[in-house]
This record gives C-alpha cells, sequence and structure tokens, in this order.
C-alpha cells in the first residue's frame, strides 16, 4: 500500500450511485489507517459552495457556466486538494474536471478546446517547472443508461436545472465521458452502476485493490 496523497474521483451522472459508494470507499482507505477528506465540485470550499448555487440554479450561457466552474475549481485546489495530498491525505471528490467535459463540453455543447485551455490553466501548480496539471490519480466512472438514472431518482428531490434535462441531454453527458476515457484510459475505471449495489461496490474495490492501494 501507497502511503503517498492519492486523488479518486468518482463521476456519473445523478442517479448513478455515487453517493453511496464513496462513503464506502472512505470507510475501506480509513481502515488502512488513512486520513480521507471527502468533497465535491463544483464546492468545497466557502466560495466554491457559493459559486454551486448560482451554477445549478441561475439561468446563464455556456461560457459563464464554463468560467464560473473552472473558477470555483481553482479555489478548491488551493484552499483543500493540493493542501490534502501534500499531507499524503487520500481525497475524495464527487466530480471533477471530466465532468465539466461531460456537461458543459458534450451536454451543452460548449468549445472542447477552450474547456482544455481553462483545465490547463486552472490545474497547473506555480510550484511545478514541469508544467503538468493536477489530475486523478483515479477516475471511478459510475456508467448507468440515462432512463434508468432517471427512474432512480424520481420523486427523490426538487430537481436542479442540470437534473431537469431531457434524456437526451444526458446521453450527450454520458457520451462525453466515454470520450474522456477513451482520451486518458490509464486513468478511469468504468463501473456498471446498472448492477445490484453490493456488485457495484466489488467493481470498485476491485479496481483499487488492483492499484495497490487497499490490501
Amino acid at each position: 500500500m501507497t502511503s503517498s496523497g492519492l486523488f479518486i474521483t468518482l463521476e456519473g451522472i445523478d442517479g448513478a450511485g455515487k453517493s453511496t459508494h464513496i462513503a464506502a470507499l472512505k470507510e475501506a482507505f480509513e481502515a488502512g489507517g488513512r486520513v480521507v477528506p471527502c468533497t465535491r465540485e463544483p464546492g468545497g470550499t466557502r466560495l466554491a459552495e457559493q459559486l454551486r448555487t448560482l451554477i445549478l440554479n441561475d439561468p446563464m450561457d455556456a461560457m459563464t457556466e464554463a468560467l464560473l466552474v473552472f473558477a470555483a475549481r481553482r479555489d478548491h485546489i488551493l484552499q483543500v486538494i493540493a493542501p490534502a495530498l501534500a499531507r499524503s491525505e487520500v481525497v475524495l471528490c464527487d466530480r471533477f474536471t471530466d465532468a465539466t467535459f461531460a456537461y458543459q463540453g458534450a451536454g451543452r455543447g460548449f468549445d472542447l478546446a477552450l474547456l482544455s485551455h481553462l483545465e490547463q490553466t486552472v490545474q497547473h501548480s506555480p510550484d511545478r517547472k514541469d508544467h503538468a496539471i493536477l489530475q486523478p490519480d483515479l477516475t471511478v466512472w459510475f456508467d448507468l443508461d440515462p432512463g434508468l438514472a432517471a427512474q432512480r431518482l424520481a420523486d427523490a428531490r426538487v430537481p436542479d436545472k442540470f437534473e431537469s434535462q431531457p434524456e437526451t441531454f444526458f446521453r450527450r453527458v454520458r457520451d462525453g465521458y466515454a470520450q474522456r476515457m477513451a482520451a486518458d484510459p490509464g486513468r478511469f475505471a468504468r463501473i456498471d452502476a446498472a448492477q445490484p449495489r453490493d456488485q457495484v461496490w466489488q467493481q470498485v474495490l476491485g479496481n483499487v485493490r488492483h492499484r495497490g492501494w487497499l490490501p
């Protein structure tokens, strides 16, 4: 087992089961003696949570939305993620940049080249001279058919402006996640989220164990 910092993100459309399994993953790492902060995007800091409220509820064009998402992400990285990794903690994050490419890029049709520029700029650390950007060590993608996700979410809560989008929007989002995985397959673990909860958890646990991070 590694004792260095780990950055693990959980991705997927609402209803895919991220929240359930981020809690189980936290318990698994804590059982091994690790410190495991859990966070989310947009959000994770006071400023980013304020921006989250705007992003999820207020009408705006795709560029404004993307800029707010990356502004929240910059504060999140500087205030929470980077310091925790420097302390060799295991950071579990409910969504990160892959969600921006899936939702704002594929879903909303925003310029992918501009999103890539923002990714390179916002996630670059001035302390690094190799121009590397912060990326997750592992991205667990809970892949679920949007129709099934909608059934799971029915009557669960009042939907925000994204959750109230039509099924065709979420099919584009799903395609966006698939494109991100195809571009960086070594970072991704695709989970069949249509399976029963125990089987989904075994997929998640198996992928983390395969990387030697849990016994």
